[in-house]
């Protein structure tokens, strides 16, 4: 095993970790084909699979909070081995599913594993870097990532047409082996000894309180959480508009996904650069006005009667291309002040962000009737509230430019 003290390239670690962060994603995007099938196999209506995709995320969103202190305490590798077996064991009990009771229960567990491939690596490039270097790695990981959802629904479909919606959990499982090996004899520990803290109550509530309490950590998470909630919706919904409205297969749909998320994730490789010229708060600000003013636009649109299957790829191209140089610079810039509990922070950051996600798909249900007008206007308004935050936190030159 590499020792926290065993040189890493920049590109390995990010190479490393976002092959790690990838997997839990995929648990989400390979699954996304399969929902209509599951809905028939089972016998489910649209929203109880639907509470399939709210389960995971929640289980991801909350489970942080714990994985988070303990990486402080112990370091980084361990509870990246636990949370993988926790997340091959969900798996399992997933491809075994006999209701759809049973999956949403399974889902969860499956999300609690899962959820440390979020925090913890977010945390080791906190231990490496800070600033526009962080960003510069976390871009590199999001690179890595992007094969997700650009890639993932394409392979479902795939697995899906070779031996049904169980055998995409049985993918996953063996993905969970696969970041077992790749965690074990790869990934550097990069919490040394000395730089570790002594998990408590009392210091988890007081580190808590501090967050909490911080006008620009919450600002940012909320930020970024707006962001994330409209990518939780599209998640939640794509496959039925696709599929129904606009008449696409299985296949049809994955490319669609796919191209929807090549904008986000072609823009994230520039933020770092845009942050090093421009500042890094100058660079959400114009990012979220972008997505507000082209979501908004495509809700237009919708709303009008005029959501072609081209007006609605294309604007969200477009939106997601925006947001994806605020996603990365977020974390970053939310993170910077607080080395010292980097892991709760990430953590604390990470689980408002899931819960609000699931909130607002939870919100935004009873409206879904699986045509475009009401999967528009959620995104829409996620854009609208994540510009608004952004206008009222970021302009404070005292603390912006020294993260800028």
């Amino acid at each position: 095993m590499l020792s926290a003290h065993a040189p890493i390239s920049t590109a390995r670690l990010a190479a490393v970790l976002g092959l790690l962060a990838c997997v839990g994603p995929f648990a989400i995007d390979m699954y996304l084909p399969a929902l209509p099938a599951v809905a028939a196999e089972l016998d489910a209506p649209i929203s109880a699979v639907q509470a399939t995709l709210i389960a995971y995320f929640l289980a991801f969103g909350v489970s942080q909070l714990v994985w988070g202190p303990i990486s402080d305490q112990v370091g980084r590798q361990a509870p990246l081995i636990v949370g993988l077996c926790v997340f091959a064991l969900g798996s399992a009990l997933c491809a075994l599913a006999p209701s759809i009771g049973w999956l949403i229960a399974a889902r969860f567990v499956q999300g609690v594993g899962g959820s440390v491939l979020m925090v913890v690596p977010r945390a080791v490039i906190r231990d490496m870097a800070t600033g526009a270097d962080a960003a510069r790695i976390m871009a590199l990981v999001m690179l890595v990532i992007s094969v997700s959802p650009m890639l993932a629904p394409l392979v479902g479909s795939g697995v899906i047409a070779i031996g049904g919606w169980r055998l995409v959990f049985a993918v996953l499982l063996a993905a969970a082996v696969a970041s077992l090996f790749v965690t074990r004899f790869l990934l550097p520990e990069t919490l040394p000894p000395a730089a570790r803290t002594r998990a408590s109550l009392a210091g988890l509530l007081h580190g808590s309180k501090v967050l909490l309490s911080d006008r620009w950590f919450m600002g940012l998470t909320f930020i970024g959480g707006f962001g994330f909630a409209s990518f939780f919706v599209f998640v939640a919904s794509a496959s039925f508009v696709y599929t129904e409205s606009f008449g696409l297969s299985a296949t049809g749909f994955s490319i669609a996904f796919a191209v929807n998320a090549a904008g986000f994730f072609a823009a994230s490789q520039v933020a770092a650069g845009l942050g090093r010229r421009f500042g890094m708060n100058r660079v959400v600000l114009g990012g979220t006005t972008g997505f507000a003013l082209f979501s908004g636009l495509l809700l237009g649109l919708a709303w009008a009667g005029l959501a072609s299957l081209a007006v609605v790829v294309g604007l969200l191209v477009v939106a997601n291309a925006c947001l994806g140089v605020v996603l990365p610079s977020t974390m970053v810039m939310a993170l910077d002040p607080h080395g010292e509990i980097a892991g709760l922070a990430s953590s604390l950051g990470g689980a408002l962000q899931m819960v609000l996600g699931g909130i607002v798909v939870v919100a935004s249900g009873p409206f879904f009737d699986g045509t475009t007008l009401p999967m528009v206007a959620a995104i829409a308004a996620c854009g609208a509230v994540a510009a608004a935050l952004a206008w009222i936190v970021l302009p404070r030159p005292e603390r912006a430019s020294a993260l800028s």
